[in-house]
This record gives structure tokens, C-alpha cells and sequence, in this order.
């Protein structure tokens, strides 16, 4: 791999009092300089005009004026956890951000990644993350006792994500069999005794209706530093909230190059309306119950957008495993993993028994 290193996230914003550079303060919502402390006055384009791209046209072509993230930058490559990260030229990146591993390599691309459309800047402070990521520790009660009293804190590190959000206008027509429930008594015999019971019993009567519905900035997180199952723990991000992409927002934070393209995310938006528009129409049907469910839909008015999502993570190995923490930069939800302690489950599953032997006495008295 060449040693000249390719494009792109992020420009530099020298303080106008040391010329240090200028990094984005959740806490303050303005760029500061970490060497004298003096905020920059640089202008960030939250006043602009945010543009929904027409999916079908960016599946067809998309231009290459709509690639970079405006100034050049380097990438680096993670070989234990495959997460590209996006640095400033002069940042020499020791560990992966993602899972901590040394194992880092230039990354070039054959052609540069598509331009940010916007970015939700970082509201909760480092502070306040540790501080949110040590409350949670503190509500593990399976985990081991030594791992609350470790400093696990030291290693939270801001990252920006990378998402692709989808809008689509759709509507369906739908048809399928309704189930009500009645009941029939039921005679019969137990040990020479008559008895009766009440049987439950479905009419079905065929259904049909129509469903309208706007999806809105659907989110597809395109990441493979982070557990799935972790960010969506952490979702949603207020999207509405966004602003057009300024470099200033992402100055002096890691930002992970997006490895879900536009065609496979639109791909996974897709399957999700499909399941979300098949229960909406589900919602309509009057019953208790259904059954041959066939839904006929029609897209229309489909746009994506890229844009950055903040998550404070934290990666940490605990014996020999590595586990992952993360925080919503906005709106501070936490989800994380973590080790389980043997001798607490035991002691669950003891307490556990005792409690159904108990109930079982009770019950035979």
C-alpha cells in the first residue's frame, strides 16, 4: 500500500489566539482551543438547506461532485474489527477507536466516499458521558465486582457514525381473512362425571382496506465498528435536528468512513418499511385475530441523505474478551456489554429454586 495517503473528512480550524487547532465543545456547542481555551469565532453552516437526494437517480449515477468530505485528511484501516476511520493528516492514531487494537494500516479507496449531507453535533460533554457510562456500571448487578471498580471510564473515546436516512411515501392496498373469537360450551365426562367447558372457537370473514403512510428519515446505521444490536439500543437520533455538513462540527473527533453503501442500505430500509407497512396494515384489521395477510404496496417520492450521528464509545477487554459500551452523543441513552459473574448467576438461580420451593409448600398446605 502506497504511503501517500488519499482524501478526505475534515478541515482544520487554527485558533486565532495560539494557532493551535480548534476543536468542536459539546459543552459549549463551539469550536475551542484545548491549548489556551479560547473560542473560535469560524462560522458553521447550521442556517443552510438540508437536500433529500432521489434514491433512484443516486442508484442510477452518482456524481463525483457529491464524493470527499471537503479537505484531505488520511484513513486508516482496523484488521481486527475491519471499521475505517477518518483522521486529521497530523493525528497518528495508536489504537482503533472501535475496539482498541494496534492493528492499523493506511486505507486507500478506488473512488472517494459520498459527502455528508449533514451532521448532529455532540451534546453530551466527555464528562457527562463518563459520568452516564459509570451510572450504568453501577445498575450491572450480574457483573463481576472488580469490573465496576476499574477505570474503565479512561478509555471513552467521541466518535461520529455513519448513517443513511431514507424518506418514502407509500401506499397499500391489503386483503386477509379476520378472526372473532367465540365460544361453545363443550360437554364431557372425567371419571364417570358430566361436566362442561367453554371452547374457544374463530369466524373468519375475508378483510380488505388500504394503508397511507410517510416514512421519515428511516435510519440505516452504516458502521461495522459497533455492535448492531448496541446502536440500535441507543436509537433513535433526533434527525431533525441535523445541520448541513460543516467540517467545523467534526474537527479534532474520529469519523468512521460508512462500509454499508447506498444500494445495500437501501436495500435494508426496504425490508424494514415492508415489515413496519405490513403491521401497520395488521393494526387495521378488525378481529382478534388474522390470518393470509397480502399486502400490495407502491413506493413513490424515495430520498436518502448521508449523515454523521455521535456516539461516545467505550471498548474494553475484560479477560479475554472485549466488550463494547455506547452512548447517544445527543440524547445520552446507553447500551453496552458486558461479563457476567458465575457466582452471582449461581446465587440468582439458588434464589430462584427457593423462591418455587416456597410457592410449591404454600400450595400444597
Amino acid at each position: 500500500m502506497a504511503d501517500e495517503q488519499v482524501r478526505i473528512a475534515r478541515e482544520k480550524f487554527a485558533c486565532p489566539a495560539c494557532g493551535g487547532e480548534a476543536v468542536w465543545s459539546p459543552a459549549k456547542g463551539k469550536l475551542v482551543c484545548p491549548f489556551c481555551g479560547t473560542e473560535s469565532l469560524a462560522e458553521l453552516a447550521a442556517d443552510g438547506v438540508l437536500v433529500e437526494h432521489d434514491l433512484a437517480a443516486a442508484l442510477r449515477a452518482i456524481p463525483d461532485a457529491a464524493r470527499g468530505f471537503a479537505a484531505a485528511t488520511r484513513q486508516v484501516r482496523c484488521q481486527s474489527c475491519n471499521a475505517i476511520s477518518v483522521l486529521d493528516p497530523s493525528r497518528q492514531a495508536q489504537n482503533c477507536a472501535f475496539c482498541g487494537s494496534a492493528q492499523l494500516v493506511p486505507y486507500e479507496e478506488t473512488k472517494p466516499a459520498f459527502t455528508p449531507e449533514s451532521v448532529l453535533p455532540f451534546r453530551r460533554s466527555e464528562t457527562e458521558a463518563r459520568d452516564g457510562i459509570r451510572a450504568w456500571y453501577g445498575r450491572l448487578w450480574l457483573a463481576p465486582s472488580r469490573l465496576k471498580s476499574r477505570a474503565l471510564t479512561d478509555t471513552v473515546r467521541g466518535v461520529y457514525l455513519p448513517y443513511w436516512t431514507f424518506d418514502a411515501q407509500v401506499e397499500a392496498d391489503w386483503t386477509a381473512d379476520a378472526g372473532h373469537y367465540y365460544y361453545e360450551t363443550e360437554t364431557y365426562v372425567v371419571n364417570g362425571q358430566t361436566r362442561t367447558r367453554q371452547v374457544q372457537r374463530i369466524r373468519w370473514e375475508p378483510a380488505a382496506g388500504h394503508a397511507s403512510h410517510f416514512f421519515d428519515d428511516d435510519l440505516v446505521c452504516a458502521s461495522v465498528g459497533v455492535q448492531p444490536a448496541l446502536v440500535r439500543g441507543i436509537e433513535p437520533f433526533p434527525t431533525h435536528d441535523a445541520k448541513p455538513y460543516d467540517a467545523g462540527y467534526v474537527a479534532g473527533w474520529v469519523v468512521e468512513r460508512y462500509q454499508i453503501d447506498l444500494v445495500g442500505a437501501a436495500q435494508r430500509a426496504r425490508a424494514a418499511m415492508d415489515a413496519k407497512l405490513r403491521a401497520l396494515c395488521a393494526q387495521q384489521i378488525r378481529g382478534d385475530t388474522y390470518r393470509n395477510l397480502v399486502v400490495h404496496a407502491a413506493y413513490s417520492r424515495q430520498t436518502f441523505k448521508h449523515t454523521l450521528a455521535p456516539v461516545w464509545l467505550l471498548s474494553y477487554t475484560y479477560g479475554a474478551r472485549r466488550f463494547q459500551c455506547l452512548m447517544n452523543g445527543v440524547t445520552g441513552a446507553v447500551r453496552g456489554e458486558y461479563p457476567k459473574s458465575p457466582w452471582k448467576i449461581a446465587l440468582l438461580v439458588l434464589a430462584i429454586l427457593i423462591v418455587v420451593v416456597i410457592v410449591m409448600s404454600f400450595a400444597r398446605s
